[in-house]
């Protein structure tokens, strides 16, 4: 989980319990978004949105899909 260590998520330059994130499921992730999973699956295995695999499944934290949607905002005008 590189330098963040086991059992903890670097988010904002500091470490935080893995206890204390909010998983989303891939599919929960597409409904936020309003795109498909492929979607989702193709900015996860891109890099562009973070995400742990559990077995064959992926986990999006709660914080990557927020912080993602706050960078990819378009202002119009």
């Amino acid at each position: 989980m590189g330098s963040a260590g086991r059992g903890q998520l670097k988010a904002a330059g500091e470490a935080t319990p893995l206890s204390g994130v909010g998983f989303l499921t891939v599919a929960e992730v597409a409904s936020i978004m309003r795109v498909s999973k492929m979607t989702v699956y193709r900015l996860v295995h891109s890099g562009e949105l973070k995400a742990i695999r559990i077995g064959r499944s992926f986990r999006v934290p709660e914080q990557a899909a927020n912080q993602y949607l706050k960078h990819a905002f378009v202002g119009t005008g």
